[in-house]
């Protein structure tokens, strides 16, 4: 099981022409990361609702904990990068966002500042962007509101081989085969996009699968019988 996968470094410092020392690599949020220990069905909790410890991001304003260990994204664009990458895998979380907020999803992100590359699982009720909640974004657009604002939801996405399956309160919105298998491998990652945008996020899990694609269909099958069948 593909559990951990390139750990990046915190910091990579160069020295600029001025002798100044600036960063060119995300900041890792300094403390103990939460343990990435699998409950009995292989889900892994991401975050301990106290600290973002070993995550990573490019721009660290945006985010934060709060009083009932909700994590929340507020203010200007950001994104939160996973401490360790993925091939296959489930990554679901339940979410909140307000009225014309827009966040999303990442998963095989490829570590990046501006707006990262890799897969993106919309996250998008009233905003102006087309492209609603459970849409892949830029590969299955989804125009229907199936959300209203401020109110909790669940996303789960699924990613084996060149297929995404992307569920919405349990029920599948989008199963794609990307016949480009344009992204293979990469961090998860959470946005925040604009000043006006509120997201809160909790259970935010991840459950790693084998690289084999046959054999991380059949442990996703137990739980998403959908998988089971070919599109």
């Amino acid at each position: 099981m593909n559990l951990s996968l390139n750990l990046f470094r915190p910091f990579c410092l160069i020295l600029a022409l001025t002798g100044s020392i600036v960063s060119s690599e995300a900041q890792t949020i300094a403390g103990k990361a939460t343990p990435l220990v699998p409950d009995a069905k292989g889900w892994i909790s991401l975050m301990d609702g106290k600290s973002l410890s070993g995550w990573m991001t490019f721009d660290p304003h945006a985010w934060s904990i709060d009083e009932e260990g909700l994590l929340v994204g507020k203010g200007a664009r950001s994104h939160l990068f996973s401490p360790n990458t993925y091939r296959n895998m489930e990554f679901r979380a339940t979410v909140k966002l307000n009225h014309k907020g827009n966040s999303g999803m990442y998963f095989r992100a490829q570590l990046g500042g501006g707006w990262p590359k890799g897969y993106e699982a919309q996250v998008e009720n009233t905003s102006s962007d087309p492209q609603r909640t459970g849409s892949l974004y830029n590969f299955v657009k989804i125009g229907e509101q199936l959300i209203e604002d401020d109110t909790w939801w669940t996303q789960h996405i699924i990613a084996i081989g060149n297929r995404v399956i992307i569920k919405v309160n349990d029920k599948v919105v989008v199963d794609f085969v990307d016949e480009k298998h344009t992204w293979k491998e990469g961090h998860l990652a959470l946005q925040q996009h604009d000043p006006g945008s509120v997201v809160h996020y909790k259970n935010i899990q991840v459950r790693p699968l084998p690289d084999d694609t046959e054999s991380a269909m059949k442990m996703a099958a137990g739980e998403t019988p959908v998988l089971g069948a070919k599109p």
